[in-house]
């Protein structure tokens, strides 16, 4: 494959991928003369990558061409669609053509349907921070990469440490390896021992800083209708310039997952694999314990709280001021979720 398009807002997985791909692609000695990288910003951007994709490489190893952010993905004029059209099956194999952006390319554009025929394509979204099942995984295949052994308890400490925030996560696993591994130069992860003991909680938890916090321990407190404790964590998050839209949509998610659990085990259902599938749960096994979260909520308080979250991610979009208007509306959720208590 000479052709490849990857788009998301993990802009660091994205990137990674884009790096591995560059290094398995160039010879070391002649990197310097194959290598182009060009931005959205520089004029003829697109058609400049096109010609580069098309100019056989300088000495050994192959051209590697990156081309960040161009407009073709959203909107594209005739001139570059027809280049597409014209280039696109004729690119060199001595030339890899990587294509990235941080939005989902336009299905309706025919530049877009050209990439799809023609191209790897691949997506690079970071995972919502209430599918914590997703992000165990990640955190597991992560782990294995680096040449990590975790234990259950460890690896869930990581998870709730890291959250879906990517390049934290290897941050830490490069922390970790080093203290429980050692390095050697030159090594890969394929050559580390794994038969090494698995990292215990007590260790992990010295290592990895957690005084950070979460919006799903934010969408916990409000469930406890702790308003104080939700209040602290709303400063602490935006203290860390989380934005304010994306906690929002933790705490949407995550009240929507509870309030499809209690629907559907108010209505009777008792299979787990039924209730997953209904409330987006991709591990059946969460249902247990979600059922726990909510046992002090009922129908009525979780559907009494969605028309305050969706009027508060309204408020946000529309340019209300974050930190009062997320206070305002927090301490409405916490009375609601404090109704049966």
């Amino acid at each position: 494959m000479v052709l490849y398009l990857f788009w998301g807002d993990d802009d660091f997985a994205l990137t990674k991928a884009v790096t591995a791909l560059k290094d398995k692609s160039l010879n070391a000695d002649w990197a310097s003369f194959n290598f182009e990288r060009i931005n959205a910003d520089q004029p003829e951007g697109a058609l400049a990558a096109l010609t580069q994709a098309m100019t056989p490489p300088f000495g050994m190893g192959q051209r590697f061409i990156w081309l960040v952010e161009p407009p073709f993905l959203q909107q594209a004029s005739d001139v570059v669609t027809q280049e597409l059209e014209r280039t696109l099956p004729q690119l060199l194999d001595s030339s890899v053509l990587v294509i990235t952006g941080q939005k989902k390319p336009n299905g309706r554009l025919k530049s877009t349907k050209l990439l799809q025929k023609y191209a790897e394509v691949k997506e690079f979204s970071a995972i919502p921070p209430w599918k914590t099942d997703q992000i165990t995984d990640k955190v597991r295949q992560a782990a294995k990469e680096v040449g990590v052994r975790l234990t259950r308890a460890s690896g869930e400490f990581l998870v709730e440490a890291v959250g879906n925030n990517t390049r934290q996560l290897y941050n830490e696993l490069e922390k970790l390896r080093l203290f429980g591994n050692g390095t050697v130069t030159g090594e890969q992860p394929s050559d580390r021992q794994t038969d090494a003991e698995p990292l215990d909680l007590e260790t992990v938890a010295g290592l990895i800083t957690t005084s950070t916090q979460s919006s799903l321990q934010l969408a916990s407190a409000i469930r406890m209708g702790d308003t104080g404790k939700a209040l602290e964590l709303v400063a602490d998050l935006l203290g860390r310039n989380e934005p304010a839209l994306r906690i929002v949509a933790t705490l949407v998610g995550q009240f929507r997952t509870w309030l499809w659990v209690r629907v559907m085990t108010e209505a009777g259902e008792r299979d787990e694999k039924a209730i997953a599938q209904a409330a987006g749960v991709g591990n059946p096994k969460r249902i247990y314990f979600l059922r726990q979260e909510i046992n002090g909520l009922s129908q009525p308080q979780l559907l009494q709280a969605m028309p305050v979250l969706l009027s508060l991610e309204s408020e946000i979009k529309i340019g209300r001021e974050a930190e009062a208007t997320l206070q305002t509306k927090v301490i409405e959720l916490c009375q609601i979720c404090r109704g049966r208590r």
